[in-house]
């Protein structure tokens, strides 16, 4: 899904931001573990964590919410089948057992998963958690009513994309069974060795259907983790939470839980919130943010301050941005020329536009640098890190341009976005020196948005990116690359029009495999192989520096979030 600008994270195409709520974003091999907390007392339960953002934690219902891994500040509230493994680093992008006793037994094809629920499993009000309550909360997430959460459910289950939901249709869904009060079966479409990272979403989060108030469901929603709502202003503007009685330890290895409320407050300026953690001053020593970055400018503040320094976590997100083409429009249907940018590119400059090295990694791969994704290193078209203007001007010569060609950009007008006016100009620069002039169009954010995900208005030459849903090839790929994910009558994320039977089939292959390493290789293989068609240039990977305050203790940060997670920190 296209995710957030690199500076200001704006929501783009889901309904929450997902560093908001702790969901695509990764953590890479550069600095993977995130920082330090400002002193070595170990973690101890009590207090109350403060959470100062920019962005509201809107629609806060595991229906409509669109997390990876549960989410940061949702999986407080919702427990899930599976959940992300909550540690730093490589560790942290595996996929957990939750609400399930483990995560998930597959068909032999993969076309079949079953989950069972561990013992001792209590809402909020002590009332068990059933397998009942797991598939009416799937159910629910179909509701027109609920819109907003991961489609994928609608796609996989069989008999999904008729159904409606269990306000019209009250029969539900016969591929979900519940044969028992802790057991639940999973009938897919096709194979999916990929369940257990999706039954990790909070679609999959129990609803207690005698509790069910439809679109007021987030107002007071009935807990299965650690803490519960107690106070949601304003569609998720201001967020309390206190301490769930009934939540467990015993149950759950994931969530420490350390604060007794957590206390989020939305809406706030960027600036302020990246004052207001560095003076840490009252509240604020114990506060931290899920979704501001520190800018170009504000980094530089804290690099020259150790003890600000070290308030700083890194995490890595799994997310690109590059250059699409459209090779249906001229003169992009000749790949010679896509070549030749691809030569031309300087991604230093382009990196250079986004504040430096120290918010941006150069990317050659369209897969993020992370084993979970498959990443393999490669280079199709090798340009240096400032590019190559004699090898462009000679591909460009044996494309039939040997005096040069003129084309047009597309790009966002926002300033300060991955997609805005300063990388456009970057890739301007960098190709003129190639012989290749282009002007610059540029859209305002949504008419950008609505002008490239659409296949009639698709511009030939423009910037966009990705970033998955969980840390895998299969959903940074398939989307992207997957012919038969080409949408002609509403959004649609293969910009290339890419309908290759071959990739198409290697998708189909690799989703059957339950063995993720082995399933992260063939990934890596066939991003190479895409490469190679020219189709994008992969410019940068994101990465993530955010303050947190001075009492903030056992910092984590993993490569499946790339942002702090609040259900490990402590603040006494």
């Amino acid at each position: 899904m296209r995710q957030l600008s690199l500076i200001s994270r704006r929501v783009a195409a889901v309904a929450v931001g997902l560093a908001l709520a702790g969901g695509a974003a990764a953590c890479g091999p550069k600095d993977s573990g995130g920082a330090k907390a400002s002193t070595d007392a170990k973690p101890a339960k009590g207090g109350t964590l403060y959470v100062l953002n920019n962005q509201a934690q809107e629609d806060f219902d595991p229906a409509r919410l669109y997390t990876s891994g549960g989410g940061n500040v949702p999986s407080l509230v919702y427990r899930t089948l599976t959940t992300r493994t909550r540690a730093n680093g490589a560790e942290g992008s595996k996929v957990a057992a939750d609400l399930a006793t483990n995560t998930g037994e597959p068909s032999k094809d993969a076309t079949v998963w079953t989950y069972h629920l561990k013992d001792g499993l209590k809402y909020e009000d002590g009332s068990p958690i059933t397998t009942a309550d797991i598939k009416y909360g799937i159910e629910r997430s179909f509701a027109a009513e609920l819109s907003g959460g991961a489609p994928y459910l609608r796609d996989w289950l069989i008999g999904g994309a008729a159904y409606q939901g269990p306000y019209k249709d009250t029969k539900g869904l016969a591929s979900v069974e519940t044969p028992d009060a802790k057991t639940i079966v999973f009938h897919l479409n096709k194979p999916e060795g990929e369940f257990p990272f999706l039954a990790t979403q909070t679609s999959f989060a129990p609803v207690p259907k005698a509790k069910d108030t439809g679109t007021k469901y987030a107002e007071h929603p009935v807990s299965s983790g650690p803490y519960k709502v107690i106070k949601n202003e304003n569609n998720g503007e201001h967020l309390v939470l206190e301490r769930n009685p009934n939540w467990s330890e015993a149950t759950d290895d994931q969530r420490k839980a350390y604060p007794d409320s957590i206390d989020v407050q939305s809406g706030l300026d960027q600036a302020v919130i990246n004052q207001r953690l560095s003076t840490g001053t009252g509240k604020d020593a114990a506060a931290v943010t899920t979704d501001t970055n520190l800018g170009p400018a504000e980094l530089a503040k804290v690099n020259g301050d150790k003890a600000l320094a070290s308030r700083v976590g890194t995490g890595h997100f799994g997310y690109t941005d590059y250059i699409a083409f459209n090779p249906k429009v001229k003169p992009f249907d000749n790949p010679k020329v896509r070549q030749a940018i691809a030569y031309a590119v300087n991604r230093t400059t382009v990196v250079n536009a986004v504040g430096g090295s120290s918010l941006a990694d150069q990317a050659t791969t369209y897969l993020p640098e992370q084993a979970s994704f498959g990443y393999t290193p490669y280079d199709p078209f090798p340009a240096g890190k400032t590019g190559d203007p004699a090898k462009a001007k000679q591909v460009l010569a044996e494309a039939g341009y040997p005096n040069g060609i003129t084309v047009s950009l597309t790009h966002d007008v926002t300033k300060a976005d991955e997609q805005g006016p300063e990388v456009a100009t970057a890739v301007q620069d960098a190709l003129k020196a190639a012989g290749i002039t282009v002007k610059l169009d540029g859209q305002e954010h949504k008419a950008f948005g609505d002008k490239i995900h659409n296949v009639s208005s698709e511009p030939g030459f423009f910037l966009t990116g990705w970033g998955a849903d969980w840390p895998s090839g299969g959903p940074f790929l398939g989307p992207i690359f997957d012919g038969r994910q080409i949408v002609k009558d509403g959004s649609n994320f293969n910009n290339a029009q890419l309908d290759d039977p071959a990739v198409n089939k290697e998708i189909d292959e690799i989703n059957k495999l339950t063995d993720l390493k082995a399933a992260a290789a063939r990934w890596g293989a066939l991003d190479k192989k895409i490469g190679e068609q020219a189709v994008t240039v992969p410019l940068f990977h994101p990465v993530y520096k955010r303050l947190f305050g001075k009492d903030i203790k056992n910092v984590v940060i993993s490569d499946w979030t790339g942002v702090l997670d609040i259900s490990q920190v402590s603040v006494k």
